[in-house]
C-alpha cells in the first residue's frame, strides 16, 4: 500500500457556526451542502469532494490541552504562490480580528501561524518560487528563520 495523498481532515468543533464562519468566511473555504444525523460542516477548497469535515461536539466538550502532547500539532494550508499573498492574507486576518501567533521562513516556504476558534493551530503557507526542494530535498530541513514581509 502507498498513501497517494493527504485526503481530508476532520475537526470537533464547539459551535459549528462560529466554525463555519471561520473556515468559510474568513479563510475562504467554499462550503459544501451537507445534511445528516449530526450537526457538521464539509468544506472544500476544489481539490476534492471535501477537505475539511467540521462536527459540532457542543460548548460542553472537553479543551485541547494546552502545551507538549501528542497529537495534531497543525494543519497546513497553502494559500497562495507568492509573498504579496502571505501579505494580503494577514490584512485579512487583522481585519477579521484574527491574531497571528507566528510567522516563519522555511526555506521552501513563507508561512504565517494562527488558531481557529477552537484552539487548532493553523498554517498558513505558500510555497517560495524558485526554490526546488525535489532536486534538493535538505531544503525540508533548513534552519527556520523570522519571515519578513
Amino acid at each position: 500500500m502507498q498513501v497517494k495523498e493527504l485526503g481530508h481532515v476532520v475537526l470537533y468543533v464547539h459551535n459549528l457556526e462560529r466554525s463555519r464562519h471561520f473556515y468559510g468566511d474568513v479563510l475562504g473555504f467554499r462550503q459544501l451542502l451537507l445534511e445528516g444525523p449530526f450537526p457538521a460542516a464539509a468544506f472544500s477548497s476544489g481539490r476534492a469532494h471535501h477537505e475539511l469535515l467540521l462536527i459540532e461536539v457542543g460548548e460542553d466538550a472537553a479543551e485541547i490541552p494546552a502545551g507538549r502532547r501528542v497529537g495534531m500539532y497543525h494543519i497546513g494550508l497553502k494559500i497562495g504562490d507568492s509573498d504579496d499573498e502571505l501579505r494580503a492574507a494577514v490584512a485579512e486576518l487583522d481585519r477579521a480580528g484574527v491574531e497571528l501567533t507566528g510567522a516563519s521562513d522555511h526555506t521552501v516556504t513563507h508561512s504565517l501561524y494562527l488558531h481557529d476558534p477552537d484552539g487548532n493551530e493553523l498554517e498558513l503557507f505558500i510555497d517560495v518560487p524558485g526554490v526546488d526542494w525535489r532536486e534538493n530535498p535538505e531544503l525540508i530541513a533548513a534552519p527556520i528563520k523570522p519571515l519578513r514581509l
